[in-house]
């Protein structure tokens, strides 16, 4: 659990370098837990941080479910943060494992459309 919390903080810190600002971390919805959220120019990302002893061991937890379950989140964070309505919205995912090694994957998979899913 530790590592995991670290490893989020890691990434914030690892965003803040490349220019965005951390709107969230961990952050709650009734869909699902963001882990990360932030903002640069006009595209607001949505972190997937996985902490693993191989980083890439990290990619199989990111199933179709976890996907959706982050789009979901994400649509219903969207909708009570109407300042970010008209952004590019985009799915990353970071691979974290220890000795401060990191992947980090841009744009790792599309989201759905509230409407693409069923409740």
């Amino acid at each position: 659990m530790a590592f995991g919390i670290e490893a989020e903080g890691n990434i914030a810190r690892y965003l803040h370098a490349g220019g965005y600002r951390v709107l969230g971390r961990r952050v709650r919805t009734r869909s699902g837990e963001v882990d990360v959220i932030a903002v640069r120019d006009d595209t607001v990302a949505f972190v997937e941080v996985k902490a693993r002893s191989r980083g890439y061991d990290g990619l199989e937890a990111v199933d179709g479910r976890k996907q959706a379950r982050l789009s979901r989140a994400a649509n219903e964070w969207l909708s009570r943060n109407d300042a970010y309505g008209q952004c590019t919205i985009r799915f990353d995912i970071a691979l974290v494992w220890p000795k401060g090694g990191l992947e980090y994957l841009e744009n790792a998979f599309e989201g759905s459309a509230p409407d693409d899913f069923v409740w």
